[in-house]
């Protein structure tokens, strides 16, 4: 029988590092080896690919595995052996992964790769960038600002004056709450911009909304399909990092949300028509506000959503009657459509 040989990516320069090498744990577990020859590819913090043999040794010394251009092949060293898949997955998050560059990569190579393509990976993961298109689609976000780090530091009083107290600082290129900051005076806020400057040169300064914290499930090429919505809870004043993915974290997952069938469809029509809108494929996690009077904003997409035990995208799905296993079989699928 033939085995599909997929080479999965995970580890990766970001600050999500850890967050990739958990979900990778995850699918990889779930990857049927009577339907799959995996070969595994970490990348370490310092951007090396090596070529490893299991999940539990991620220490080196391991070779490196080069790509060649047009070749659809990696190449081992030293030993110089070949190594050709037929589909590369992803499992990275952040910049030098989520970003598009990987996919340019894939591209380059002539190889399938799970997720979107470049333009989709790239302004989804470029906030300011995304939200523009958003807002020209006729899809209502957060009013922000954007600051440069070679730009004078703004006045704090007049951004809460046009945007409102508190606010969020956020690095526009980053995901997993990483670098963000709810700030309601002053010197929160320089100290808020100096912490998010550190991860990115932009940084997206963005009004509070006043609502839950809802999420959708994207999935597909040419016609995506929505999953049911789900709600976060969070533990602390809003999601963090640390309430992602800390083990003390006591964020709360309702699965599915508690809310009108309306406002659910409408919150599934958007989240498909943000996915078209940003050029996505494969595979989105749309992440929305709604408030109190049911005004639905798009917050993010995410286009390599988190696959951990606690990960809402695999959740979602899962309520959908579509488990782990079934769920990675489609989105390969997915990837190998012309």
């Amino acid at each position: 029988m033939h085995r599909t040989h997929i080479m999965m990516l995970f580890g990766g320069e970001s600050p999500e590092h850890e967050v990739s090498i958990a979900s990778a744990r995850n699918v990889y577990a779930a990857l049927d080896d009577r339907k799959y020859d995996v070969t595994l590819c970490y990348i370490s913090k310092d951007g090396h690919w090596h070529l490893i043999d299991d999940l539990s040794a991620l220490d080196g010394p391991h070779q490196l595995l080069l790509p060649m251009l047009g070749g659809k092949h990696f190449v081992a060293q030293p030993s110089g052996k070949s190594f050709v898949p037929d589909v590369l997955l992803p499992i990275l998050h952040g910049p030098n992964g989520e970003d598009g560059s990987v996919q340019g990569l894939a591209q380059l190579m002539h190889l399938p790769i799970v997720g979107c393509g470049i333009i989709g990976s790239a302004v989804c993961m470029d906030k300011e960038v995304s939200k523009q298109l958003l807002r020209q689609a006729g899809i209502a976000v957060a009013p922000h600002l954007v600051h440069r780090q070679h730009e004078p530091l703004p006045d704090f009083g007049h951004v809460s004056l046009r945007l409102g107290s508190p606010i969020f600082v956020k690095p526009a290129n980053l995901g997993s709450s990483v670098g963000v900051s709810k700030v309601t005076d002053k010197a929160e806020f320089i100290k808020a911009l100096g912490a998010a400057h550190t991860h990115d040169k932009k940084v997206l300064i963005e009004q509070a909304i006043k609502g839950r914290e809802i999420e959708c499930a994207v999935m597909g090429n040419d016609n995506p399909e929505a999953s049911g919505v789900g709600e976060i809870k969070p533990g602390e004043d809003f999601y963090s990092y640390t309430d992602k993915y800390d083990t003390t974290s006591t964020a709360q997952i309702i699965l599915p949300a508690e809310l009108s069938q309306d406002v659910v469809r409408k919150i599934r029509q958007t989240a498909i028509a943000a996915y078209k809108t940003l050029q996505c494929r494969g595979l989105a996690r749309v992440d929305f506000f709604v408030t109190e009077d049911d005004t639905i904003y798009v917050n993010e997409l995410n286009t390599m959503p988190g696959f951990t035990n606690i990960s809402m995208y695999p959740k979602l799905w899962r309520a959908e009657g579509l488990n782990y296993p079934q769920l990675i079989d489609k989105l390969i699928t997915l990837a190998l459509e012309p």
